[in-house]
C-alpha cells in the first residue's frame, strides 16, 4: 500500500480529534469559568538509512554517490493544552457568586477527593454549608464552612469569608505549581496531578467569570479542520483509484 494512504489516514484522524475539540469548547461556551483546550501538531519523520550518510564528492559538481535523501512528513498530534486565559466577567451582585482574577482555583470536595475549579457559582445547602451548583462542598481551612444563615457575608481577594463582619474562615485558594499537571475530570473540575501552592490571583466577589471560548474563532477552526478532513479522505480514494488502475491495466498481461 502506497505511504499516502497511511499519511492521510493520520491526518484525517488528527483533524477528526481536532472537531471533538472544537465541539466540545462550542458546547461549553456558557459554563462558567470553562477553559477551553487546544491542540498542537508535528510533523513526524521516518528517514532511510542513506538519508544519515553524508556524500563525500571530490568537487561539487561530482555526481552523487548516493541517492537524494528521501524524507516522508507524517502528522501527529504532539500535545494538547488547557487555555487557561483569563475569561470575561459578569456582574451579577450574588455576594456567594466568586471570580478568579489571574491565576488561582477554588477546592471543592467530591467523594471525599479535593478538586479544583474556576466556577465560583456558589450557594448555601439547607444546612448552611458552602456548595457549588453541583452540591459539591466548597473547601476553606483544609474542610467545609458553615455561613450563619441570613447574615452580611463578605469575601475579600484572598478568599476571607467574614459573616456580618466576623471572620469565620479562609477559602482555599491555590494555583498548581506546573500548569501541565491539571487534568480535566468533567463537571468543569480539575485533578492535580502535581503539587500545589497558593495562588497569585485575586478573588472578585459579586462577579463570575465566563468562559473564554471565542465563538467566531472555534468556528473558523472547525470548518478549517473539516476541509481538512475531506482533502484528506479525497487523497485516499484518489490514491485507491491510482493502485486499482496499476493492477487492472498496467499489470494486465496481454
Amino acid at each position: 500500500m502506497r505511504s499516502s494512504v497511511f499519511s492521510a489516514l493520520f491526518g484525517a484522524m488528527s483533524n477528526e480529534h481536532r472537531i471533538d475539540i472544537s465541539a466540545n469548547n462550542l458546547a461549553n461556551v456558557n459554563t462558567t469559568g470553562f477553559k477551553r483546550d487546544n491542540c498542537a501538531f508535528q510533523d513526524t519523520f521516518e528517514r532511510f538509512a542513506h538519508d544519515y550518510v553524508v556524500d563525500a564528492k571530490p568537487f561539487i559538481r561530482d555526481k552523487n554517490i548516493l541517492p537524494d535523501p528521501k524524507i516522508m512528513a507524517r502528522p501527529r498530534l504532539s500535545e494538547e493544552v488547557i487555555d487557561m486565559s483569563q475569561g470575561a466577567f459578569q456582574n451579577t451582585g450574588n455576594p456567594l457568586d466568586l471570580a478568579v482574577r489571574g491565576d488561582g482555583f477554588f477546592k471543592v470536595e467530591k467523594d471525599g477527593a479535593q478538586y479544583l475549579t474556576r466556577n465560583g457559582v456558589f450557594t448555601l445547602s439547607p444546612d448552611g454549608v458552602l456548595i457549588t451548583e453541583q452540591g459539591y462542598p466548597v473547601m476553606a481551612n483544609g474542610g467545609q464552612v458553615a455561613i450563619p444563615p441570613r447574615s452580611d457575608v463578605t469575601i475579600d481577594e484572598s478568599g476571607v469569608i467574614r459573616a456580618d463582619g466576623q471572620e469565620i474562615a479562609q477559602l482555599d485558594f491555590v494555583q498548581p505549581v506546573d500548569p501541565k499537571a491539571l487534568k480535566k475530570n468533567g463537571e468543569n473540575l480539575f485533578i492535580l496531578e502535581g503539587e500545589e501552592r497558593p495562588a497569585d490571583g485575586e478573588i472578585v466577589q459579586g462577579y463570575i467569570e465566563k468562559s473564554n471560548v471565542e465563538v467566531v474563532n472555534e468556528m473558523v477552526a472547525m470548518i478549517e479542520c473539516q476541509r481538512s478532513f475531506e482533502i484528506y479522505q479525497k487523497m485516499i480514494s484518489t490514491t485507491d483509484q491510482l493502485d486499482q488502475k496499476v493492477i487492472n491495466q498496467v499489470g494486465k498481461v496481454s
